[in-house]
């Protein structure tokens, strides 16, 4: 049956009106941004987890509005704060307060220096390593309904023997930006910026706009969307209605991989649009269901076709849309669900379908027209009843060719990395992490043992999201009998094929807490990677120690992009 869809451009103007004066129950509670960092969010975890609690923990980052989240992120935030103010100006800049920090009735604004400066020495390849990151944060509020914050660095670094291949290879310092040295020097060279305006009519709906990054699921991965490509802009409708909570997402990304149409337009520009509904059937039951598709500004041409208005409305889900189009668009549909065992057991998961065809799914043949990847997990807080002791386990795993498409321009990737796994496809995961906080001090722990197919002299085995997936490396004819999407099947291609590799991950985190209005710490950390096949063993043997300050996620245990 067609699906008959409004050619209107004002679209987005009318949803937004809608959403926001169909209610008129105003929001009593200022609302408070805090960007996404999993080691900092796991401490929400004993109050977003609890099975008293009816808090939509999959959508982030969170907007802290919420009255039980607000207590226990205010005592966060408030740490050690001595309240009769008997401490200095200067103790309590350094210690408590933010550097600038400005409160009234009507509204409230306040900015850091964000320093991350760090040295590190690489003893299994005798390589120094060092961050110079010169940055800022700041934040306002206007009554109770509007809010900004904005971050930004400057940053110099020479990084690990692993880490530089990575960027050398993809251009990208990982999940920030692009490296200015062009992968021409071992000094990388790179600014970061985020921001964000929020706008809460009422209780029911908000309304974000920024240049950042979001997150679904309640792993530290995520199968569907995760916080690991670099920032891209974004308009955000997030309404809320007792049990359910709906988002939908229009974005704006770039994809360096195709070739330019022009040195005056830059790289090649993308849109997406993300639709995610997250149901809390019970307090310990809830389910969720996304998808996506991403779609060419311009084509191989320069024939522009922009924003597709098609894709505005808000309300229905896509992936009829994207059929009825009869578009080369990529469509995406996946679930996340969670289950509270009790307060310091959840389980989790997710799974993501980017591409199915039953005749061969149901024959576990290996087609390569099945693509799909999955989550399994179990996370808590409080374990063994000792309070702050969080803890997270999860099995990770992606068929080979998810996420990718016939060209890099609609895959599922922002600026040359993918916007759900860091690794891509064709790989399993299995990662472990430990946290506990006493008083001002934070540990951390991570172990990691992954098993992925690298791909190798110029042949797709279907790790590279940008690598077109109606090339796969096991198809030897040629390349023009594919013809239109879908037209070609390869059959024999599971996880792990090509350069099959296995990669042991280890890290631990001793941090001391100077201030948490910006997380400004002292941190020591270790870090032990292998990575072996057929063709090359590497290791890195690492100790860092530096003062670092931000809320930033910065991934480290990634995989290689390509063999050596």
């Amino acid at each position: 049956m067609k699906i008959l869809i409004p050619n209107i451009r004002n679209t987005l103007f009318y949803t937004v009106f809608f959403f926001s004066t169909s209610f008129s129950i105003s929001s009593n509670a200022q609302v408070q941004y805090q960007p996404y960092s999993y080691q900092f969010y796991q401490k929400l975890s004993d109050t977003v987890y609890s099975t008293k609690s009816n808090f939509h923990s999959s959508i982030k980052p969170y907007l802290v509005d919420a009255a039980t989240l607000s207590i226990k992120y205010n005592s966060l935030m408030n740490y050690g704060v001595d309240t009769v103010g008997s401490h200095s100006w200067v103790h309590r800049k350094l210690f408590d307060e933010h550097l600038i920090d400005i409160k009234n009735t009507e509204y409230t604004f306040y900015a850091d220096y964000l320093p991350d400066l760090v040295i590190g020495r690489d003893f299994t390849n005798s390589r120094t390593t060092w961050i110079n990151t010169r940055g800022y944060q700041l934040g306002a509020t206007i009554g109770k309904k509007f809010s900004f914050y904005s971050s930004g660095y400057e940053n110099q670094a020479v990084f690990a023997d692993y880490l530089d291949t990575y960027i050398n290879q993809t251009g990208i310092v990982t999940g920030q930006a692009y490296d200015r040295k062009f992968g021409g020097s071992r000094t990388k060279d790179w600014s970061y910026v985020t921001a964000l305006v929020s706008y809460t009519p009422n209780k029911y709906l908000n309304i974000a706009a920024g240049h950042d990054k979001n997150f679904i699921g309640d792993g530290y991965r995520s199968m569907l969307l995760s916080d690991y490509s670099s920032p891209y802009s974004f308009l955000k409708l997030t309404g809320n209605l007792g049990n359910v909570s709906y988002m939908v997402m229009w974005s704006y990304m770039q994809d360096p991989r195709s070739p330019k149409l022009s040195y005056e337009v830059g790289n090649r520009k993308k849109w997406g649009v993300f639709h995610y509904l997250d149901w809390n059937v019970t307090k310990r039951l809830s389910l969720g269901f996304f998808d996506s598709v991403i779609w060419a500004d311009a084509d191989d041409n320069g024939n522009k076709r922009g924003f597709d208005f098609t894709y505005g409305n808000p309300i229905i889900f896509l992936r009829p849309l994207e059929a009825d189009n009869g578009s080369p668009d990529n469509a995406l549909i996946g679930f996340n669900g969670k289950y509270k065992i009790s307060d310091q057991v959840t389980a989790y998961g997710q799974f993501a379908l980017d591409e199915f065809e039953a005749s061969n799914f149901f024959s576990n043949n290996g087609s390569s027209r099945n693509k799909y990847g999955w989550q399994v997990g179990l996370r808590g807080a409080d374990i063994f009843n000792i309070k702050r002791l969080n803890y997270l386990i999860e099995y990770n795993g992606a068929k080979p060719y998810t996420y990718s498409q016939e060209k890099s321009i609609n895959n599922y990737a922002q600026q040359n990395e993918p916007l759900a796994h860091p690794w891509g496809a064709n790989f399993n995961e299995v990662v472990g992490l430990l946290n506990y906080s006493y008083k001002r001090f934070d540990f951390s722990g991570e172990l990691n043992y992954g098993r992925y197919g690298l791909d190798t002299d110029g042949l797709n085995w279907g790790k590279d999201v940008s690598q077109s997936y109606l090339k796969p490396a096991r198809y030897d004819g040629p390349s023009e009998q594919f013809g239109t999407r879908g037209s070609a099947t390869t059959v024999g291609n599971y996880i792990g094929q090509g350069l099959t590799t296995n990669m042991y991950y280890a890290e631990g985190k001793v941090a001391y807490l100077i201030n948490p209005k910006y997380n400004l710490r002292i941190e020591f950390g270790g870090l032990y990677r292998k990575e072996t096949n057929a063709a090359f063993s590497d290791k890195t043997t690492m100790l860092t120690i530096g003062l670092r300050s931000s809320f930033r996620n910065l991934y480290q245990d990634i995989s290689s992009y390509k063999s050596h």
